[in-house]
C-alpha cells in the first residue's frame, strides 16, 4: 500500500497538465498521478512557461471532485502545503514558506509552482490537473521572482523525481482527506502558518489594474484580504502577489 493514488512515469511528454486534460476530456477521472522527466511545453500559471530541467519534478495529478468549482480551487492550497511539506522532509523543518496564491519558497526563492486546471465531465463531475512542478536539482535564472532548487541547500545530491513524487503524492492525500472531512478551515489556518509576508507591505498585480498595500490574512474561501494605503479592504481572488519589491 502507498497510502496516495498510482504514479505513472513518463519519459518525455509536451506537459502533465495537458496529458491529464486530455485523458479528462477523454472521459478519464482518475486519480492518477502523471509525471514525465522532460516536458517540452511546460506551463505555469497565466500561461507562462514552466521549464523542467534534468532532475527536477513535474507531475500533475488527475482527480473528479463533486464541489462546486468555487469551492474545488482550494486544491490549490492543499496542493501547497504538501509541496512544503516535501520541501521541510528534505531540508528541514522551517525550510519552506508559502506565497499567495500557491508558490512555495525555500529559503526565500521560489523552488515550486503549482498551476490547477479543471474542467466539466459530462457527467456533470469537476475533473481537476493539480500540477506541481519541483526544481529539485536547478532553478531557471529567467525569471520575476528570485528561484531557488533543493540541490542548492543540501550538503548532498537532492532526491530523485519519483522519490519527491512518493512523498508529494503521500502528503497530498493527507492534506486532501482533512479538507474533506472537515472543509477549509484547517487548510486555511496550516497555510497561513507558513505564509510568507503576511504583515508586510506588498503589491497585488491583477489583470487590469495595480494595487498596493499590506497583506491581512486569508478569507474562508482562500481569496487575500489586502488592506490598502486608503484603508480599505480589497480582496483579492486573482494575480500575482509580490513582497519587499520583489
Amino acid at each position: 500500500m502507498t497510502g496516495h493514488p498510482p504514479i505513472e512515469a513518463y519519459e518525455t511528454l509536451d506537459s502533465t497538465n495537458a496529458e491529464a486534460r486530455r485523458r479528462a476530456e477523454a472521459g478519464e477521472g482518475g486519480p492518477v498521478w502523471i509525471t514525465a522527466a522532460s516536458q517540452t511545453a511546460g506551463r505555469g500559471r497565466r500561461g507562462r512557461s514552466w521549464s523542467t530541467q534534468a532532475g527536477n519534478l513535474a507531475a500533475t495529478l488527475l482527480t473528479t471532485t463533486d464541489v462546486p468549482p468555487a469551492e474545488a480551487a482550494q486544491v490549490s492550497f492543499v496542493a501547497a502545503l504538501a509541496a512544503a511539506d516535501l520541501a521541510d522532509t528534505c531540508l528541514g523543518q522551517g525550510a519552506a514558506a508559502l506565497k499567495w496564491p500557491n508558490d512555495v519558497l525555500v529559503h526565500g526563492g521560489k523552488a515550486i509552482g503549482i498551476l490547477v486546471e479543471s474542467g466539466t465531465r459530462l457527467d456533470g463531475r469537476l475533473w481537476l490537473a493539480i500540477g506541481v512542478g519541483v526544481n529539485l536539482a536547478c532553478a531557471p535564472t529567467d525569471v520575476e521572482w528570485p528561484a531557488t532548487a533543493f540541490a542548492d541547500h543540501m550538503p548532498g545530491p537532492p532526491p530523485g523525481p519519483l522519490d519527491a513524487l512518493e512523498i508529494l503524492a503521500a502528503r497530498f492525500e493527507h492534506w486532501r482527506a482533512l479538507w474533506a472531512t472537515q472543509g477549509f478551515a484547517p487548510i486555511a489556518r496550516a497555510w497561513t502558518a507558513r505564509a510568507h509576508g503576511l504583515g508586510h507591505p506588498c503589491e497585488a498585480r491583477l489583470p487590469n489594474q495595480t494595487l498596493r498595500g499590506v497583506a491581512e490574512g486569508l478569507d474562508p474561501d482562500g481569496a487575500l484580504r489586502l488592506r490598502l494605503d486608503d484603508g480599505a479592504l480589497e480582496r483579492i481572488t486573482a494575480g500575482d502577489v509580490f513582497f519587499g519589491g520583489a
